[in-house]
């Protein structure tokens, strides 16, 4: 455990950035399934619509430092090409 006080201070910190990571990128995987859910029931209005909404989740966690820009270019490009072949 810390000694001093700026170091327990950065603990707190931490633990609480940790928490708030967690929840956007739970958040972010459950709108990326959604996609991939809709993709293998052949639904193509239906994951056109998740693939919408998963892209800004994805947008939104990279904009808040969880996922890094290339991360989330990759994750969107993955989904993308999913929906794609599904509508094709």
């Amino acid at each position: 455990m810390a000694n001093i006080k700026s170091a327990k201070k950065r603990i707190l910190v931490t633990r609480k950035a940790t928490l708030r990571n967690k929840i956007v990128r739970s958040r972010t995987r459950t709108a990326m399934r959604k996609v991939v859910e809709a993709v293998g029931a052949g639904d193509a209005a239906v994951a056109q619509a998740a693939l919408i909404s998963a892209c800004r989740t994805i947008d939104k966690a990279a904009s808040k430092g969880v996922y890094h820009k290339n991360n989330a270019a990759r994750k969107k490009s993955k989904l993308t090409k999913l929906v794609n072949g599904v509508s094709a």
